[in-house]
Order: structure tokens, then C-alpha cells, then sequence
């Protein structure tokens, strides 16, 4: 009896009154036998410690090294949308003001958090971090997010009227002209850029467009704005690269916040990879997304 009547309580749900009902018993009898269960082992009643988004941003700082991060517990729907507010916080925390140059990556999640919205912080320089794709997916408008970038922060834009890949020679054209120039000039003096964390994917059309990149054959666990790494960070060269237009790994280490934005499990190694390649030093993410990061972490050091 005293197997069936921890059952009937804590997996059938069953109150105390409607068992001694069903089994002609008092209700003191029951709960005499669930204290009983309870105390010779059949029954364990565990209390889960779980941490807040505040301790697992300091877990994920230690662990990986990083300059800031923010987490936020993972809402039911729009995660991306809901970075932006931890993001506009680490902005404002940089102390970013008139004249900081603020360096602007393409993907889905940038696209979301501008969506959602940037704090004011007037006399900010917007700069595209790479040059632009022929495809109409809003996630690859690289200047229009420098545009919609300045507009909220109350700053200015710059935009690089460039493709992100063409041929060698047409490279060393665009390189050459005085209005691209002061836009990739300003890639050198970034005080904070904001960045998604490529998905590893096979890559077809529309969005192989100039680039085809066998990810798979590079090992790579995911990117920043297609510089490739693996889950040790090492940049993972592919064929072509050198005829992108776009802000150099060197780049991003030197600048002083380099800030990637996800929010998916499934980008958690690709996020390991690109703190440890030194190209991000600030995370934005959720709750399940750094618990996956940690998990990654003390995974390889245990191994």
C-alpha cells in the first residue's frame, strides 16, 4: 500500500482526502503512509537551485573571459527582440558619447534588436562593419541598419557603398575610392561594435550569392560577419575571403567592446568560439543560450 498510495499522490496528483476515498482508508492513514514514503527513501523531494540571469551573466563573464555580458530569462516569444535593453545597457555602461564609433554587423538578431530599439546617446558614429549582398533579405540591409543605428542613437551614419565579396581587382577599386575609404578607415578606430553569431549551414540560394563556403569542411561551429572559427577559436580560412570587404578579425580584437547578440542553443559552440578567437569580448543572450555556453565550457575542461 505504501507504494500505491506515493503514486497516487505525487505522479497521479491525487489529494490526500480522494486516496483514502479510493483505497477505504482514513486521511490520517495517508498521510502517515507519505511521510512514511518519504522517509524510508520511496519518495524524494528535491529542491532544484536555479540561478538568476544576474548570476549566470557573472558565471558566463568568469568562464569565458569576457569584458561584459547580459542575460535575460527567456521569454516565451521575440528573444531577440528583448536583447535590446541589456544591449543599450552595456552601450551605455562603455560610455560611448560624440564622436565613439559604433560598428554595425548584418544577421538576424542586429536586425531584431534595432527593431526593438537603441538608447539615445547623441553624436555617435554608425559605420556598416562589410559591404552589401544583391539580396533583398532584410537581414543583409547592412546600411540600412547603420542608418536605423544613428537614427536612434541621435548620432550619424556612414555607409559603405561596397560589395561584401567581388574580384581582386575590383576590391582594390572600391578599397581605392575616397568615400569608402572614410567609412572602412573608421574600422580601425571602433569603440564598441555590435555583431550576430552565424549559424553554420549549408550554404544555398539566395544566400550563397558570392560567397560558398563549405562550413562543414572547415569545421567551423559559426562566425562573425563570415570570418569562420572552431570551438577553440581559431579563424578558419575558406577560399575567397581574401576579396571580402569587410572589418578584419585584427579589427575586432583591437576594438574595446565587441559585442555579440544570440539567442538560440543551437549557437551556443559558435559563441565559445568567436569569444575565444578574441573577435567578441561581450555577450548579449538568454538564459537557456548562456546555460549552454556554460555547459560547453566546463564540458572541455573536464575533458
Amino acid at each position: 500500500m505504501l507504494h500505491m498510495v506515493a503514486k497516487l499522490h505525487y505522479q497521479s496528483d491525487m489529494a490526500q482526502v480522494d486516496i483514502a476515498r479510493k483505497l477505504g482508508v482514513s486521511t490520517a492513514t495517508v498521510s502517515r503512509l507519505l511521510q512514511k514514503a518519504r522517509a524510508v527513501g520511496i519518495v524524494r523531494i528535491e529542491v532544484l537551485d536555479l540561478a538568476s540571469p544576474e548570476e549566470i551573466t557573472l558565471e558566463l563573464i568568469e568562464a569565458l573571459g569576457l569584458k561584459r555580458a547580459a542575460v535575460i530569462d527567456t521569454p516565451g516569444t521575440a528573444v531577440l527582440g528583448a536583447l535590446a535593453a541589456p544591449l543599450g545597457n552595456l552601450l551605455r555602461e562603455e560610455g560611448l558619447g560624440t564622436g565613439s564609433v559604433l560598428g554595425i554587423g548584418w544577421g538576424r538578431a542586429v536586425r531584431e534588436v534595432l527593431m526593438a530599439g537603441l538608447p539615445r546617446i547623441p553624436g555617435v558614429l554608425a559605420v556598416p562593419m562589410n559591404g552589401g549582398m544583391q539580396q533583398a533579405a532584410a537581414h543583409f540591409q547592412i546600411n540600412e541598419f547603420a542608418r536605423q543605428a544613428a537614427e536612434q542613437l541621435g548620432g550619424t551614419p556612414h555607409f559603405l557603398h561596397a560589395p561584401y565579396v567581388s574580384s581582386t581587382e575590383l576590391r582594390e577599386a572600391f578599397l581605392s575610392d575616397p568615400d569608402v575609404q572614410e567609412t572602412t578607415g573608421l574600422w580601425d578606430r571602433m569603440d564598441c561594435c555590435i555583431v550576430g553569431i552565424g549559424l553554420p549551414h549549408a550554404i544555398n540560394p539566395p544566400e550563397a550569392s558570392a560567397a560558398t563556403v563549405n562550413e562543414q569542411a572547415l569545421s567551423a561551429v559559426g562566425d562573425v560577419i563570415r570570418h569562420y572559427v572552431d570551438i577553440e577559436g581559431a579563424i578558419l580560412h575558406w577560399e575567397g575571403e581574401e576579396r571580402m570587404i569587410a572589418a578584419s578579425p585584427e579589427q575586432l580584437r583591437r576594438t574595446k567592446l565587441s559585442i555579440g547578440v544570440a539567442a538560440t542553443v543551437e549557437k551556443a559552440a559558435g559563441i565559445v568560439g568567436a569569444v575565444r578567437s578574441g573577435m567578441i569580448n561581450a555577450v548579449v543572450t538568454d538564459t537557456a543560450t548562456a546555460q549552454a555556453i556554460l555547459d560547453i565550457v566546463r564540458g572541455v575542461r573536464e575533458s
